[in-house]
């Protein structure tokens, strides 16, 4: 069983390094698709290894697409840059590269740092991805920017996690939750989805509750109650914005 390792990167020359490092000792061909970085993104790949593809950005789900269809191997590791393999994941697809039980693809559980801790509650963990597939059984979908592998086929787990190094600071969580809320409002709006009042006014407070109480965001201290507050400010940009959109269409 030969592994492609699909990275897709745009300005990531913080974390691309590291990454890359992970899997080096699994992965027999690692394809970077890079989205015209300004920085040091696509030197610091070429120096790890990686065969590096330039491609504007298409989209989060086209992207992955395009750089899983770059992998001369069936099977495909699709990571984002700023997720990397823990020893033990490493250890655990080694053995499943060596010895391939029956499946079509495989899901483990992703840690995310958050400001320099991991956050292990407020549904954040264990936040299960499917990442190794068989390319011909599994594609990306889902609604941007909010992508998932959609596989035609069966999926089982690999132990060891999946590690994220999302938000070095709240003010960066913030702006990328403004940016995903307005690239999700935008891709409802084109589906003629609607939003009304309960959904703007209630449906936040229903998020913040279910992160925060429900799956014991608490348990995470101050970041937890930082992240339940983020994640339901998001629900209303995004159905403000859809509002906003619809208005402006009309």
């Amino acid at each position: 069983m030969k592994i492609s390792v699909a990275v897709i990167t745009f300005n990531e020359e913080n974390n691309i390094e590291r990454c890359l490092k992970s899997f080096v000792t699994l992965a027999d061909e690692i394809i970077v698709v890079d989205s015209i970085s300004t920085d040091r993104t696509v030197e610091i790949a070429k120096e790890n290894g990686a065969n590096v593809v330039l491609q504007k950005f298409l989209g989060y789900i086209e992207q992955k697409n395009f750089a899983i269809d770059q992998c001369a191997n069936d099977w495909v590791l699709s990571l984002d840059a700023d997720e990397c393999l823990s020893a033990e994941l490493l250890e655990n697809l080694q053995k499943i590269k060596a010895n391939p039980p029956v499946a079509d693809a495989f899901r483990m559980a992703r840690m995310t740092s958050y400001c320099g801790q991991w956050i292990k509650h407020g549904g954040w963990y264990p936040d299960k991805k499917v990442r190794l597939i068989n390319k011909h059984k599994a594609r990306w979908g889902g609604i941007n920017p909010h992508d998932q592998l959609i596989v035609n086929g069966v999926t089982k787990e690999v132990k060891g996690d999946l590690l994220h190094y999302s938000y070095h600071s709240i003010d960066g969580h913030q702006q990328q939750a403004q940016k995903f809320a307005a690239i999700t409002a935008n891709h409802l709006y084109q589906l003629n989805k609607k939003t009304n009042l309960f959904r703007i006014y209630f449906k936040p407070a229903i998020r913040f509750l279910r992160d925060y109480l429900f799956k014991r965001g608490f348990l995470d201290g101050q970041y937890g109650y930082t992240i339940a507050r983020i994640s339901a400010k998001a629900v209303y940009w995004r159905e403000i914005k859809l509002k906003q959109l619809h208005e402006q269409g009309a």
